[in-house]
């Protein structure tokens, strides 16, 4: 059963870890079909910390439980004497996948990088200023960067300042382009929850043509294989909540659709 939206579903932000993934294993398979035999699409992987409060969990803040009688802090029984303390369970260090297209003709060079953005690249502190360092070597290093930012909340984080961006298309929501060889120029797809996602373009070596990367077949894909139409309580707002006016518009395209009693 397809989701009720026409485009980005706000519903799947609160399942980003998933939808994520899911996004870089879809749109590498789309990629790779295209590329000429020379270049080669992977999934790659970095860690990210996080330890800055400003950042937006879906997961309880606190879990006490009961600890062992005579807790040595390494996990192990002793005869110590010592209060029990709290046993908290801590955030792991997140993965954050980014996709990149290299070149086998030139030792695996990176050609373009494709970013998908997640809450804690949005969010202030460690992990948004490491995606930022991120941007600069990038662009400072010849290499395109394609961003798809589909998180409404945080910061805005794209390598194009927002304020760049004509008003009347300040959506907070984009797929933004950087070619190597004309960084004074930014391709900037703006997105809105009232229409399909766009196809965009996906810059490789000067000398090859873009390749195609449709954003709503990807995101139709993980919404799909993922099964969110049967785990997704369309009945609760999303998390975030929408703005006023889209919560409206949202609350009437889901009675129609059946998802909420009318």
């Amino acid at each position: 059963m397809p989701s009720p939206f026409p485009g980005l579903d706000p519903y799947l932000e609160a399942h980003w870890r998933d939808v994520h993934t899911r996004l870089m294993v879809y749109a590498v398979d789309a990629i790779q079909e295209q590329l000429p035999g020379d270049l080669f699409a992977r999934v790659e992987e970095g860690v990210e910390i996080d330890i800055d409060a400003d950042t937006r969990t879906v997961a309880p803040d606190v879990q006490v439980v009961e600890s062992r009688s005579g807790w040595s802090g390494g996990g192990t029984a002793t005869t110590l004497e010592v209060a029990d303390p709290m046993v908290i369970p801590v955030d792991e260090p997140m993965t954050e996948r980014h996709i990149e297209i290299c070149d086998r003709s030139s030792g695996g060079r990176v050609v373009t990088a494709i970013e998908f953005l997640s809450p804690t690249n949005k969010a202030s502190g460690e992990g948004r200023e490491q995606y930022k360092q991120k941007q600069r070597e990038y662009l400072g290093g010849g290499v395109n960067l394609v961003e798809v930012d589909l998180i409404r909340s945080g910061q805005h984080t794209i390598s194009l300042p927002a304020r760049s961006i004509p008003k009347d298309r300040r959506t907070g929501l984009y797929a933004c382009i950087r070619r190597a060889d004309s960084l004074g120029l930014a391709h900037v797809y703006d997105i809105a929850l009232n229409r399909r996602l766009p196809p965009i373009a996906i810059p490789l070596r000067p000398t090859d043509e873009e390749i195609r990367l449709d954003l709503q077949t990807l995101m139709t894909q993980a919404y799909d294989r993922g099964r969110y139409a049967a785990t997704i309580d369309y009945t609760e707002d999303p998390d975030p909540p929408l703005p006023p006016n889209a919560a409206r518009w949202a609350d009437e395209l889901l009675r129609g659709a059946g998802k909420r009693e009318s």
